[in-house]
């Protein structure tokens, strides 16, 4: 694919046990940066691997991601053994690291320098808070789903049980917001609260939707704006709020708009690519348990747009598939296969899943306007305009 008009070209490389894909332009090394990750113990490459041909991005970057890491356990160390094994099994969640990326990026944005400045330190810890927020919501979403698998290894819930599971989520909040207060900014620490309070906001309103086979898009779009997107947005904002008191000439409103804009959009899209892997994905590639949508009576975007354009007999057909996906599940957990795969061959027969990777794509297309407006020409903005285009050709 080469470079889209108007844009600087890039490439960017998605690496998951032998699995490579890479967009044409300009060669972005990576090799400092998963080193740097691979010492963050994450069982997977980060989705991320950037790198600007003079290096100094990808060391910058890297060393950044590297402290977030040894924040994150430091900040989770406790004095039980039990709890400490716990805090390592689920450091092995953190794969893509694309929460504090774009809170990271996002900051050199902001500084226009890559080493931050006086950004850095907050940076680093506002990146960690957000990434222990996003690993208890994947700790909770786990139970929601009854997944077994998650980064290729098994799930809290199915090692010990929903209880430790829920408590071990608990656990990550409480110090997430601990972390946080060490700033000793009642600003930062009530948009994190907010936005954790959106994301539970989401979840609540998708529960309430399962099984809800006439769900329509707004709803869906409502459901991931506040699941997903709005901690995208956030940590792609947060620099902004961190540099008004640090005399950063790029603190102000308007970046922070354009910021946070780049980032709902880029998680809403993202959202919607997990949704169509959850469907088409290869689940050792993917790493973690895939069908569970269907299993628990989730409608995403490939469904409700082939039962809105679907002929009364196809769609009668669908629903009774769903009906039977999700009965068979309540009894069986592998029992829906064989039907999840009679609903991978109606959506694969029409146009729906190619509609719903479109309207990823296009989201990307007005986060990457966004930046080009919001920000000058440099490494932060190659970089985050990159970050944008790999989350439509990811396979994980």
């Amino acid at each position: 694919m080469a470079p889209r008009k108007g844009r600087p070209g890039y490439m960017i490389r998605i690496i998951t046990f032998g699995y490579h894909a890479s967009l044409s332009g300009p060669t972005i090394h990576c090799d400092a940066l998963t080193n740097s990750l691979h010492r963050l113990r994450t069982p997977d490459v980060c989705m991320l691997l950037l790198e600007q041909r003079d290096n100094k991005l990808a060391q910058c970057l890297g060393g950044m991601l590297e402290e977030v890491g040894q924040r994150f356990s430091a900040e989770l160390m406790s004095d039980l053994v039990c709890v400490n094994d716990l805090v390592n099994h689920v450091e092995q969640y953190r794969g893509k690291m694309l929460r504090p990326t774009l809170l990271l990026v996002s900051a050199m944005g902001t500084a226009d320098t890559i080493d931050l400045g006086p950004l850095r330190e907050p940076a680093i810890i506002t990146a960690t808070v957000c990434e222990m927020v996003h690993m208890a919501t994947l700790v909770h979403d786990d139970i929601l789903d009854e997944a077994a698998m998650r980064r290729r290894g098994q799930t809290v819930n199915r090692l010990r049980g929903n209880e430790t599971a829920v408590m071990l989520g608990d656990y990550l909040i409480s110090h997430a917001y601990h972390l946080c207060s060490s700033l000793g900014r009642a600003d930062i620490s009530r948009a994190v609260a907010a936005a954790t309070n959106t994301v539970c906001e989401g979840e609540l309103l998708q529960l309430s939707n399962r099984q809800n086979w006439r769900l329509d898009e707004r709803t869906y779009y409502e459901i991931i704006r506040r699941k997903t997107a709005a901690l995208c947005g956030l940590c792609c904002e947060l620099p902004t709020l961190i540099a008004h008191d640090t005399g950063q000439r790029n603190g102000d409103e308007q970046l922070g708009k354009a910021l946070f804009g780049y980032g709902e959009k880029l998680g809403i899209a993202f959202q919607i690519v997990d949704d169509l892997l959850d469907l088409a994905g290869d689940e050792p590639t993917v790493g973690k348990s895939l069908g569970r949508d269907l299993a628990k009576g989730k409608l995403t975007l490939p469904l409700i747009r082939y039962l809105s354009e679907a002929d009364e007999l196809q769609s009668r057909a669908m629903l009774e598939l769903l009906d039977q996906c999700s009965e068979a599940a309540g009894s069986d957990e592998t029992a829906p296969q064989h039907l999840y795969a009679q609903v991978v061959r109606r959506l694969q027969d029409s146009d729906a899943m190619g509609q719903a990777r479109d309207t990823a794509s296009r989201l990307i297309d007005d986060a990457s306007c966004l930046i080009e407006r919001a920000l000058p020409e440099g490494l932060a903005r190659q970089t985050l305009l990159a970050m944008a285009q790999a989350v439509v050709t990811r396979r994980f």
